[in-house]
């Protein structure tokens, strides 16, 4: 908070901007920038990325719809948005969520991928088959990622030549702890955390890579930086259907399997069909990659830019 008024006062001091962009977590600096912005007729774009409502009471499901806290929430994103110029979010699925349940103008909203780091990520040779394989998860412990139906998933191979590898922490820890204790799945190995930079090297080792499978709304509408990094590297994927996943895959894509949410059989015979199929077709691999990559993004952007210097 100490930051603030040097910020605002840099702002006021600087040369006038053509147009400000207020990233993420930008739900208080939005506001506070307002004001200032108008003085200077500046036009303000919002990075938004998530509703903080859908997050914490949808999602998350810290606190219920009716509490005092939820109305605050949704209320705090509601004057965020009008802040702002221009919101921007990462699917169009999260931008319809947004222009319905804040009532904006459809102009007034528009998404631009998360995408990856590919050349953090690059593309990775298909593994030669031996009489193992192996299946990779990483990421938050949140209802999100829906990591409960992993698990179940990983029970449910019983005797089958599959090692699954989970990677992550958080919210839900505890209760996945407490899942592994009561029956631990055979060949399942959990690691807490890994140094950013050698993720890759799990991906490498990994037959196929998984993406999220929570029951929430919001799990279908988002596209995790997770996925753009495991289809940056060409690995296979399974991960559910939503209307995200959907505005950039193609239907019935080769190597990438959608499966409803919180359906450990269905999650275990997408792996299955996975592991029996063709390698991840290179065409496919390409035109993926070249719709998330820093250059698409960046052309995203700029169309993005010129929208909202003319707001």
């Amino acid at each position: 908070m100490t930051a603030y008024p040097m910020l605002l006062w840099r702002f006021l001091r600087s040369p006038r901007p053509d147009i400000v962009v207020v990233g993420y977590l930008g739900h208080l600096d939005v506001l506070l920038l307002r004001p200032f912005a108008i003085l200077r007729r500046t036009p303000v774009i919002w990075d938004a990325f998530l509703s903080l409502y859908d997050t914490v009471v949808d999602d998350r499901r810290m606190v219920s719809s009716r509490h005092p806290a939820a109305h605050f929430l949704k209320g705090w994103d509601w004057l965020a948005c009008r802040a702002a110029d221009l919101v921007v979010l990462d699917t169009e699925a999260q931008a319809t969520l947004f222009r319905n349940t804040y009532g904006l103008e459809t102009s007034k909203v528009t998404s631009v991928f998360v995408g990856a780091e590919v050349k953090t990520f690059p593309k990775l040779s298909a593994n030669s088959k031996g009489s193992r394989a192996t299946v990779l998860f990483y990421g938050q412990f949140i209802p999100l990622h829906g990591i409960a139906t992993i698990i179940e998933a990983a029970r449910l191979s019983r005797n089958r030549p599959i090692d699954w590898v989970i990677i992550g922490s958080g919210q839900m820890a505890g209760h996945i702890r407490e899942m592994l204790d009561n029956d631990t799945p055979n060949a399942l190995d959990w690691v807490e955390w890994v140094p950013y930079p050698e993720l890759l090297r799990y991906i490498a080792a990994a037959d196929v890579c998984l993406g999220v499978f929570g029951e929430s709304s919001k799990a279908g509408r988002v596209i995790p930086n997770k996925v753009f990094q495991i289809l940056s590297a060409g690995r296979p994927l399974v991960t559910r259907d939503g209307p995200g996943i959907r505005e950039l895959v193609p239907e019935f894509a080769t190597g990438v399997e959608l499966v409803p949410p919180a359906d450990p059989a269905a999650l275990l015979m997408a792996v299955e069909r996975l592991l029996d199929g063709a390698p991840f077709p290179s065409d496919l691999h390409t035109d993926l990659r070249m719709r998330f990559s820093p250059d698409a993004l960046a052309r995203r952007w700029g169309e993005i830019l010129e929208k909202g210097s003319t707001s």
